[in-house]
Formats: structure tokens, sequence, C-alpha cells
């Protein structure tokens, strides 16, 4: 059974999602129905975590995760969590570290139905030239996820 709960975070109402003790969603939510939610002790773990990142006292999370795709999705969101906190990195690159350098749109793809947002940091991707570009949630909260992490880097 899925239980899910609502978080109210400067970028938005997100959803987190667990099933079976581990977190299998985390995403933007602009219906922000909290009717059905059910908090269990790993949805507050993560939604204490959350907390502690957007007050730049979390750099990584601690929590366990479940992602079902593509073992070619599968590689580029393993490949997203190596992206250390307040950094970037380019498509291109995720798609060299896949061992995939011709994938770049493909990883695009790949990046865009991460369902465990933040966590996965699919935030942290970036284009070559350093534009921001795609992003699921919207281009103004991947700059407040980069803004706030090279906020707290040090």
């Amino acid at each position: 059974m899925i239980a899910r709960v609502h978080y109210k975070s400067p970028v938005g109402m997100l959803c987190i999602e667990e099933e079976n003790n581990v977190i299998i969603s985390l995403c933007l939510d602009t219906s922000e129905e909290t009717s059905t939610d059910k908090e269990t002790a790993i949805l507050k773990k993560a939604t204490n975590q959350l907390e502690e990142y957007f007050n730049g006292k979390r750099k990584e999370f601690d929590l366990p995760i479940k992602i079902n795709g593509t073992d070619f999705q599968q590689k580029v969101w393993k490949a997203l969590q190596t992206i250390p906190y307040g950094e970037t990195c380019s498509y291109k690159e995720i798609a060299e570290k896949i061992a995939n350098p011709k994938a770049s749109r493909a990883v695009g793809g790949a990046n865009n139905k991460n369902p465990i947002m933040i966590i996965v940091p699919c935030h942290r991707v970036i284009g070559t030239n350093g534009s921001m570009v795609g992003f699921g949630a919207g281009i103004g909260v991947k700059e407040y996820l980069l803004n706030l992490e090279r906020k707290y880097k040090l």
C-alpha cells in the first residue's frame, strides 16, 4: 500500500510517497490535495530531511529509495546521484559517465522521467553551455534549488 504526505516547501507543495518503507516518489503537487495523507516513519524522516535541506543544513539525503524504470533510466538516475551538492553537470557529461557519449538527448528524457526530484538531483543537470534547460517542476524551481545549494555549499 502506498502512503503519502505533503510538505509545504519554499518551491511549492511537495508530495512524497512511500511503499514498503521505501521512498518511491517526490514531486511538486499543484493540486495540494492532502485528505489522503498518511504519515509513516519513513515519510516523517523524508520531510525532516527536506526541511534540513531547504534550511541549508543537509547536503545529502539518507533515505531508502526505489525507482522503477528501464536499464538506461536506472543508469542515468544513478549517475545523477553522483553530482555533488552545489555543483552542476551537463547532459553530455552524464551521457559520458554512463559510457554512452552520444546519448545526451536520451539522458534528458530519462532526467525528465525522474520520479524522485531533489533526492535524485535532476535539477543539477544543465545545458552544455551552462543554460537552464528542461525541468519538470519549471525552470524557476530549478534555479531556486541551484541557488540554494550554491548559497550553502561551503
